[in-house]
């Protein structure tokens, strides 16, 4: 029997619940590992020697080790092409391309502003940090003009990448329900017919629903 692939880090994180959706609809088995960052566990060196940059996740399939949840979610969907969701990172080149070209708007547009309300407005609370309303404003913004760039295009397509859910979409799936769920800013998504249209139907997927699950038994 296969050793199930590792992933190491709180199903909290956003980067790791992300690869852990990824497993689900994969239909990969996995080992959930936990760090507690608390302790500063991710800063010790049999966990650098997995991640150098100290940060989660870290991922393991038997004798190899990535880091970075973008590129473990495209080695997956590669690895396990004939698991699960066949077509989550797409069938054909031109498929894979555009499923890619979202992914680096969510990489470099859409995650940087919300990644910023999500710590800000989830986050820091916990942390006893005192919140920045400057920031805060200002990544609304930014994130207010992203959104309107997906209302178009989610009014073209049903979902972003085209017809069919893909790793474009789960890729959002992180920031998106802390934002909608866990903050008052969910109107950014709600408010807009086609995201948030796009929103009910992604975070409905059985997939993410059990990464809900595992986050609130943490």
């Amino acid at each position: 029997m296969a050793t199930p692939v590792k992933v190491y880090g709180p199903p909290m994180s956003t980067a790791v619940s992300r690869v852990l959706a990824c497993l689900y609809e994969k239909n990969v088995e996995f080992e959930l590992i936990s760090i507690n960052m608390s302790k500063g566990e991710h800063k010790k060196p049999e966990f650098l020697k997995l991640q150098p940059f100290g940060q989660v996740p870290a991922f393991e399939d038997e004798s190899i080790s990535l880091f970075e949840s973008r590129a473990i979610c495209r080695y997956i969907c590669d690895k396990y092409a004939d698991k699960g969701n066949k077509g989550l990172y797409g069938t054909n080149p031109l498929a894979k391309a555009s499923i890619d070209q979202w992914l680096e708007a969510e990489g470099q547009s859409f995650n940087p502003p919300s990644s910023t309300l999500v710590f800000q407005l989830a986050f820091a609370p916990r942390m006893n940090i005192k919140q920045d309303k400057v920031v805060i404003r200002q990544n609304e913004e930014k994130l207010s003009k992203v959104l309107d760039i997906y209302e178009k295009r989610l009014g073209e397509a049903r979902f972003l990448a085209g017809d069919e859910f893909s790793l474009a979409d789960l890729s959002h799936l992180p920031n998106t329900q802390y934002l909608v769920s866990g903050t008052d800013k969910g109107n950014l998504f709600t408010s807009r017919e086609n995201v948030g249209r796009w929103w009910d139907e992604i975070s409905s997927r059985d997939s993410w629903k059990k990464v809900v699950d595992l986050q609130k038994g943490a």
